[in-house]
């Protein structure tokens, strides 16, 4: 992986989302226009946290997040979320 040219600030994490569904369980293709915003997604970057909260996610992790969370950035090419911490509901294993 490369290096990212951000640095989130304070409580804040750089997400990488995961790919959209193709298909159904059943095997039907979905459409571009239909596909569901992804909801989960890996931590590329991570802030150094408020003054008495500490980061709990770092990079690499696999998290779940609210469907309406973040704010779409584009670096080096890349459509990337930046959101905080608050924004994210799990870590998965």
């Amino acid at each position: 992986m490369s290096k990212l040219n951000i640095k989130p600030l304070a409580d804040r994490v750089v997400v990488e989302s995961a790919a959209a569904e193709e298909k159904t369980a059943g095997g039907i293709y979905i459409p571009d226009t239909a596909k569901e915003k992804p909801q989960k997604g890996k931590v590329l970057a991570v802030g150094a946290g408020k003054k008495d909260e500490p980061m709990t996610v770092k990079v690499g992790d696999s998290i779940l997040y609210g469907k309406y969370s973040g704010t779409e950035i584009n670096i080096d090419g890349k459509d990337l979320l930046i959101m905080k911490e608050a924004d994210i509901y799990a870590i998965l294993n």
